[in-house]
């Protein structure tokens, strides 16, 4: 598969797994669907730590937008392949970096979320009961019942961090891949079927160059008509 094609790919399915992140980090706040607990600050620390929203929410995000761009053609409708293709598919690497990154962050924020258990009212205390049983509360369910507030808190918070834990286990694979992918992309190209790929010669340099000045006073300006008329003009 061309670098290009399976950048849009990689860009494209990380978007919905942004979201998910972004949604169960969210819902988390609201154990038994309440906002009293976050109010009163009755939710874990793991929570807090917004593993979700942070990590595999905007450290994701970010990183999707531009993979997906690098898909396209050229730069600012400029396709001057040889410089702008492997820069961009450059930057993926580092952009699909900070992806893995995040996606790390909300793995681990979650497992620990997963490991220590919820903050619930256990004999009238806030406390968190499982914090210390190394999972075993996961397989036995008889041992759930010690949290009488909030309502099913345990199964809801195995639940949402379990799918945290999913979701950011496939971020980081998909950015390691365009990680890969990118680092393919600079050494050989896009792969752009309608984009002929040239050797920098002189002319090619200073024209691209001249055209990029033209943009640059273009937005400085921001005179539209005249945007578009270097864009004809190339």
């Amino acid at each position: 598969m061309c670098s290009g094609k399976c950048s849009r790919c990689i860009g494209t399915s990380l978007y919905p797994l942004v979201l998910i992140s972004i949604i169960c980090n969210i819902v988390l706040f609201f154990p038994g669907g309440d906002v009293k607990y976050a109010k009163d600050g009755h939710i874990t620390q793991e929570v807090r730590y917004m593993g979700g929203l942070i990590g595999g929410g905007f450290m994701v995000l970010i990183p999707a937008i531009y993979i997906n761009l690098t898909a396209e053609n050229g730069c600012c409708g400029i396709h001057y392949n040889f410089l702008i293709s492997p820069l961009q598919m450059f930057l993926s690497i580092l952009f699909a970096a900070t992806g893995v990154a995040g996606g790390l962050y909300s793995f681990i924020v979650a497992g620990l979320g997963v490991n220590y258990g919820p903050l619930c009212k256990d004999g009238g205390i806030w406390m968190t009961p499982f914090k210390n049983s190394n999972s075993t509360y996961l397989t036995d369910s008889k041992l759930w019942g010690v949290c009488t507030e909030p309502k099913n808190v345990v199964q809801f918070n195995i639940g949402l961090f379990l799918t945290l834990m999913a979701t950011s286990g496939l971020q980081v694979l998909l950015c390691a891949i365009q990680m890969i992918n990118g680092l393919f992309g600079c050494l050989f190209g896009a792969c752009k079927k309608e984009v002929k790929t040239e050797w920098p010669t002189w002319s090619s340099l200073n024209a691209f160059l001249t055209h990029c000045y033209h943009y640059v006073s273009c937005f400085i300006i921001s005179n539209v008509d005249c945007i578009t008329r270097v864009h004809v003009a190339k």
